[in-house]
Formats: structure tokens, C-alpha cells, sequence
């Protein structure tokens, strides 16, 4: 079975708090593996020591491409000092996105910075959302980004919510990319209705995401519509290493952590 892992994002406001304390639940509640987004005010050695405390392995981080931009060597060298294998680009400002003034210009810039992590010895991740599924040229914008910049240098971290979100099936995105899908984003959700433009709560963004007046939510796995089992089943099939839970914001009634858990708790009972 693949190991599980979660995305600390998922529990900011406990991380931002206390780190040290947020990392010894979450290896108490199951997970294995770690993937980043911040540091939360500690040096790469002081989270290495509070990993290693913990028995958690670093995974990956989700690194704003600002960040990578403005210094993508001493960037890399940061997330390979704690020792993650991977980073991944979680997000592109409006601007970057696919028929916008920057995105051809992105491709290029996620290329240099794909050839800095190899260089370092890490391997650069794309996560994507549901903008990345609009057309250009007749293709989705997902596909020619991956097919632009080669797998040797860009690999896919699938969000399997933001997938289906953007129409396609996520067991079937993660075939067509098997053995280019390292890391998989586990991430359940429910929505009604064929109107519902969901928005996000996201690092470098200032909207949030959907308000309590629409019908879009986030959910622990298993409580949403996605068919988890086929997921876990598909991201085998196609190579992963490791299945990464992200909770973007908890659902009515649960708080983060309480989601956190019961999503453990879920892919136990499926005997992972």
C-alpha cells in the first residue's frame, strides 16, 4: 500500500501556533509523510529535527513561484536541506494563468526552475486546479504544459478534487499520466448544481474560497463525491509514491483537524 501523507497546509492555523505540537498529532493520527507549504518561522534544521522527533518524512513543499523566482537556488537548497524530494509550483497568480499575458512566459520560468531542482537533485512538481483545464488551441492547458516542458524536468502532482472539478475523471487523468505521477492530492468535496464557480483560499491569494451561501464544499475523504477507492486504486496503477491529503478549509461542523483525522481514519478502513 502507498503511504499517506498530508499536506500541512491543511492545518495552517495549528502549524503557525505550534509547529512542533501540530506535527506530533498528525504522526499520532497516521500519516507518515509531510508536504510543506511555509515553514512557519523555523529554519530548514530546526523543522529536520522536529520531523525526525515526529518519525515523519519530508515528502515535498509547495513553493510559490514567486518565491522560486526571486531565488531559485537558495529556495531549492532550503527544501533539500530539510530533505524533501520534491517541489511543487501550488499555484499561479491570474495573471500566469493559461491565455493570460504571463503564461507563456510561466512555461518557460517553471523550465529554468524544473532544471534548478534536478540540479540540486530534487525533481519539480506541478498542482494543479480546475483554470488549467481550459483549451488552448483545442487542448487543455494542463496537457500542453506537460507536454511543453519534458517529464525529465516537470512531473504532475494531481489534485484529484480540482480534476473533477474541471470536468474530467480523475482515475483517467491519473492513467494518462502514469508513471509521470509521483505524488497524487487526495482531496473530497461536495457541490450542487452546474453553476457553482468555486473560488480559492489559497497561498498568494487574497480571495477565499466559496462562501457559506454556495453549494461547494470541502469534506474528509469519503464524506464527498469523490469515488476514493477508484483514486486509490488509479494512482497505484499509475506509479504514484505517495497519496498526499489536502483539506483546503474544513466543512461545516468539523474543525481542520477533526477532518484531518476522520480522512485518516477513512483510508484505514480502506487498508491504507
Amino acid at each position: 500500500m502507498l503511504p499517506i501523507g498530508l499536506q500541512l497546509y491543511s492545518l495552517r492555523d495549528e502549524a503557525s501556533a505550534n509547529l512542533a505540537l501540530t506535527l506530533e498529532k498528525v504522526r499520532h493520527m497516521g500519516y507518515t509523510g509531510i508536504e510543506f507549504a511555509g515553514l512557519y518561522g523555523h529554519s530548514a534544521q530546526e523543522v529536520s529535527r522536529l520531523l525526525e522527533k515526529n518519525d515523519l518524512l519530508p515528502v515535498s513543499a509547495h513553493v510559490p513561484l514567486a518565491e522560486l523566482l526571486a531565488d531559485p537556488a537558495g529556495t531549492v537548497a532550503q527544501y533539500k536541506a530539510i530533505g524533501c524530494s520534491y517541489i511543487a509550483i501550488p499555484w499561479l497568480e491570474e495573471a500566469r494563468r493559461p491565455g493570460q499575458p504571463l503564461y507563456e512566459q510561466t512555461l518557460e520560468q517553471i523550465r529554468k526552475i524544473a532544471e534548478e531542482c534536478l540540479h540540486q537533485g530534487l525533481k519539480l512538481l506541478y498542482h494543479n486546479h480546475d483554470f488549467e483545464f481550459t483549451k488552448l488551441d483545442g487542448a487543455y492547458a494542463l496537457d500542453r504544459m506537460y507536454a511543453t516542458i519534458p517529464a525529465s524536468l516537470l512531473q504532475t502532482e494531481l489534485d484529484t478534487c480540482w480534476v473533477r472539478v474541471g470536468g474530467e475523471d480523475p482515475c483517467a487523468y491519473l492513467h494518462k499520466y502514469a508513471g509521470r505521477a509521483p505524488v497524487v492530492h487526495l482531496k473530497d468535496y461536495y457541490m450542487e448544481g452546474p453553476d457553482v464557480s468555486p473560488q480559492y483560499e489559497l497561498i498568494g491569494d487574497t480571495k477565499k474560497c466559496a462562501s457559506e451561501s454556495t453549494s461547494f464544499e470541502f469534506r474528509a475523504l469519503g464524506a464527498g463525491l469523490q469515488d476514493m477507492p477508484a483514486i486509490l486504486k488509479a494512482s497505484e496503477e499509475a506509479g504514484a509514491e505517495w497519496l498526499i491529503v489536502e483539506l483546503d478549509r474544513p466543512p461545516k461542523g468539523q474543525t481542520a483537524e477533526e477532518a484531518v483525522r476522520a480522512s485518516r481514519i477513512y483510508l484505514t478502513s480502506l487498508g491504507y
